[in-house]
């Protein structure tokens, strides 16, 4: 009868360790699934964002950085405007609308509420002339002047004698609406005297082929000694365009730039918008000419 006991006692020993050696293994794998290795691969599938060509280098060069992080991920970035960008996240077309300006200010109410807004870097407009402008300072109220078609030669302010040709975006253009807002003080544009280019580029490169051309141009283009050839950059009341006086607020001409989904982000679309405001690409928000939001000391 005891040995009969005894081999019971060990069967009944070699049961639980069986046991919980399954159980460990099962843990293990519960860790597994739980950790960044395995998060990482859910992260698969491919985004569209499209909009403003404001924040467009920024959004193309950390899509290539989230590709590189994400190998099965992918993010396609399309130009088109602020107004494009926000229309087309509305109807679906896009998972993320690029917009230099709040959804409301473009949107109906009722459209706008159905967007959410993930602010990710803010950007600086600089006023930019043909280098054969010799005017280094405008005051504000004459910058009006010439973008409403009041002043039309450079002598009027100070300059040679050479005619002023404005480059314009259009209407459809958040860097233009943030322009007209806080360098025009809200005056219409004028209409008909000026050239209007589709693109921040376009824009650039115009300015650089036309003699006595003026226009604006985003701080990410203007963001390294190269990128300002065959420009002049021109200083508002005496304030030049730079990242402390933008923070500081003595510089006004300066938007957020949004990301806006339809509804709250969701798998690829919100891995993305959480890894653009993340420190691994807070140098890259800096280099490319952009101010990473947490460093502003105004707000808007």
């Amino acid at each position: 009868m005891k040995s009969n006991k005894f081999k019971m006692v060990v069967s009944a020993l070699a049961i639980s360790m069986i046991a919980g050696a399954f159980a460990g293994c099962g843990s293990k794998e519960t860790t597994s699934q739980n950790s960044g290795t395995s998060a990482t691969k859910e992260i698969a599938g491919g985004i569209t964002a499209s909009g403003s060509t404001a924040l467009q280098p920024l959004a193309e060069q950390v899509g290539k950085k989230f590709a590189e992080k994400y190998p099965d991920a992918s993010v396609n970035v399309q130009g088109g405007g602020s107004g494009t960008g926000l229309t087309q996240v509305l109807q679906g077309a896009v998972d993320i609308g690029n917009s230099d300006i709040f959804a409301e200010e473009k949107l109906k109410p009722e459209e706008a509420k159905q967007l959410v807004d993930h602010k990710v870097a803010v950007v600086a407009f600089g006023v930019v002339a043909n280098t054969k402008v010799k005017v280094d300072n405008l005051k504000q109220e004459d910058l009006v002047k010439i973008f409403t078609g009041e002043i039309t030669n450079w002598r009027q302010v100070g300059g040679d004698d050479m005619n002023i040709i404005v480059i314009n975006r259009p209407k459809s253009s958040g860097t233009r609406a943030t322009f007209k807002k806080y360098a025009l003080n809200d005056k219409e544009e004028v209409e008909g005297k000026s050239l209007t280019q589709d693109s921040s580029g376009a824009v650039k490169k115009t300015i650089e082929e036309t003699d006595g051309a003026i226009g604006y141009l985003a701080s990410s283009f203007l963001n390294e000694a190269d990128n300002t050839k065959g420009l002049k950059m021109i200083k508002l009341d005496g304030v030049e365009m730079t990242k402390e006086n933008v923070i500081n607020g003595k510089y006004k001409i300066w938007s957020y730039e949004h990301m806006y989904t339809k509804g709250e982000a969701k798998d690829v679309a919100k891995a993305f918008l959480e890894y653009i405001v993340s420190e691994e690409v807070k140098p890259v928000i800096t280099k490319l000419g952009y101010i990473p939001i947490n460093d502003m000391k105004v707000s808007r």
